[in-house]
């Protein structure tokens, strides 16, 4: 290495640092500076991390207009961005990160439960009510799958769960946030019964389905219940909560302290931070 020009560069080193490099630097800069770090950009395991989640899509984002005049484009669009991307991982991406707001489409889920079959880790967008029956259908094409991420609880919750206990035999971790009832929870602890990670961050979780999670679910090492509306981390639950190595809780609270009568919740309350 001492006295090589970065252009000199052994290829699988630079591979090694490129694999860390956003997807954008990947696409629109790595390339331009010579023929081997063209090569090396090119690597399938530089693109073994799909990680959309923090680009905006919006046609006046900065993004965008970067993205036209770095690769003489009109219309730069998150469904072209993916299909380069899911194209040069070569079917080898290992985690695919949807993009929070604007351009993930139901087509682009289609597109990727094809391209993308090894996946261990997704991070779905949200899609229309009337797109959500698809889902278990879609994630069930990823054998592989490890963990899944939702911003919301889907309409077909309890069919993807049932699905992935069908075809993905190392699923392990969960997250999403919504109204948690007791046929999501008895979905989980019955299909689910070797979960590692749940975040249920910002639910509505009174706390009868928070015990029946702790008594279910034994083997959990991880549980995240942050500023849901529905418990507070009594004496009871923290002894049932005893035998998880990271039980977090901070910032819940009872469903009376917001005015709530009952615990019965809006059935699309998501709580937002």
């Amino acid at each position: 290495m001492e006295g090589k020009r970065w252009e000199e560069m052994e290829e699988d080193c630079l591979v090694n640092i490129f694999r860390r490099l956003s997807l954008v630097d990947l696409t629109v800069a790595a390339p331009l500076v010579c023929r081997s770090w063209r090569k090396a950009s090119l690597d399938p395991l530089c693109w073994s991390v799909l990680d959309f989640r923090g680009m905006d899509f919006m046609p006046w984002s900065d993004l965008c207009k970067s993205l036209a005049a770095w690769l003489s484009v009109r219309r730069p669009s998150f469904t072209g961005l993916l299909k380069l991307a899911a194209a040069r991982s070569k079917g080898a991406a290992r985690e695919l990160r949807f993009p929070l707001v604007f351009g993930a489409s139901l087509k682009d889920l289609v597109y990727a439960s094809d391209a993308c079959p090894r996946l261990k880790v997704v991070v779905l967008p949200n899609l229309l009510p009337a797109e959500e029956p698809h889902l278990p259908e879609l994630v069930g094409k990823w054998k592989e799958l490890e963990r899944l991420e939702m911003e919301s609880k889907p309409s077909s919750f309890l069919e993807l769960v049932k699905q992935i206990s069908l075809t993905c035999k190392r699923f392990s971790g969960l997250a999403m946030s919504g109204s948690i009832k007791i046929e999501d929870v008895s979905a989980i602890v019955d299909y689910l019964p070797r979960i590692k990670t749940l975040c249920l961050h910002g639910s509505y979780l009174p706390k009868e389905k928070l015990l029946a999670i702790l008594s279910g679910s034994r083997e959990l090492e991880k549980l995240s219940v942050t500023d849901c509306v529905g418990f507070e981390a009594d004496e009871e639950i923290l002894h049932r909560a005893s035998g998880i190595k990271t039980f977090e809780y901070e910032g819940s609270k009872l469903a009376d302290d917001l005015g709530y009568e009952t615990d019965e919740c809006d059935p699309l309350y998501v709580h937002v931070v």
